[in-house]
């Protein structure tokens, strides 16, 4: 009786919404000089999350000497993890899910690609079929399997889309996930002109890749580039005014915003997608300060209202990501 009421409880345990999943390189394809795609396969991911769009996993890396025999299993893996001596904690990242195939137990993931300079660029760079991993994402049958998604932005009749090349999986899965009838632009600055990716978007959104020159650093070609699709469009005609009270209420909390991001190292805000007048919603993602350059031009100058912009700092130039 005791054992039948321990699976009873077990069962009506909620499932988490993240958990490591445990796989094996599957195939690795060069897509383009900066973009390695890595299909994980297990038969873990069988009930690995289907929800798509941004949502952000973590690729936990093997150690030299011991692989994953340290990595804790389990619904608080991250706080076992942080308890672990430095030496037994396995290195992770932070990527979006380009594809899940459940039925054939895959995954991929775009990876992209600098050299030796971070620890998850130096692994798919030398990744091989049979090269054991874990990710930690979304459980489909989880009622939270939706945690970690960014795209939210209810019903809007325009979308933008931007950021550079460490956005550009997540944008391209979004891309591809929006109905036929969808409406914007999607405009995304990569290192290379050969970087431009495979990519099925609806009629009615403009695609753009911006190649940097090698004496462009991240952003140049990016920020000029939205400001003028918003001037060329008139998308924001119908936003609020930006001398009006409502706008600048919204730029003093944007300043908040920012400030309190900046003292805490991480700039990120996702409003949930309220439909307001305009009907316009942008995604930002990328490196932090180009990000926040985009958002400050949108809420201060175009007279977007705030809780129309999702702002991703993926990444800040001159820091590593911190566990």
């Amino acid at each position: 009786m005791l054992t039948s009421l321990a699976g009873v409880a077990a069962l009506a345990r909620p499932r988490p919404a993240y958990r490591g999943f445990r796989a094996n390189v599957a195939r690795v394809r060069r897509l383009t000089p900066h973009f390695t795609r890595v299909t994980f396969a297990g038969e873990e991911l069988a009930e690995f999350g289907t929800a798509g769009l941004d949502q952000r996993v973590k690729v936990v890396l093997p150690l030299g000497d011991s692989g994953f025999a340290h990595f804790p299993d389990g619904e608080d893996w991250y706080s076992a993890w942080r308890e672990l001596p430095a030496e037994r904690r396995n290195p992770f990242r932070t990527y979006t899910i380009r594809a899940v195939r459940p039925e054939v137990r895959e995954v991929d993931v775009d990876f992209v690609a600098h050299g030796d300079t971070g620890p998850g660029s130096a692994w798919a760079t030398r990744a091989q079929p049979g090269d054991e991993i874990v990710l930690v994402g979304p459980d489909e049958l989880s009622a939270g399997r939706t945690v970690g998604i960014d795209w939210r932005p209810g019903a809007v009749e325009t979308v933008l889309l931007a950021g550079d090349e460490t956005a550009a999986p997540a944008i391209c899965a979004i891309l591809e996930s929006l109905p036929a009838d969808a409406e914007g632009a999607a405009i995304i600055e990569v290192p290379s002109a050969e970087d431009v990716l495979e990519v099925a978007p609806p009629v009615g959104v403009e695609v753009r890749w911006l190649a940097r020159s090698e004496s462009q650093s991240h952003g140049e070609r990016l920020v000029p580039a939205v400001r003028d699709w918003v001037a060329r469009t008139c998308w924001l005609r119908d936003c609020a005014d930006p001398a009006s009270a409502a706008a600048e209420s919204a730029r003093r909390t944007l300043a908040e915003l920012e400030a309190a991001a900046d003292a805490h190292g991480v700039l990120w805000d996702v409003p949930e997608g309220t439909s307001l007048d305009g009907d316009c919603y942008a995604w930002l993602a990328g490196e932090a300060s180009v990000i926040t350059a985009l958002r400050r031009f949108l809420v201060r100058e175009a007279g977007l209202d705030r809780r129309q912009v999702a702002f991703m700092g993926y990444w800040r130039r001159g820091r590593a990501e911190l566990a």
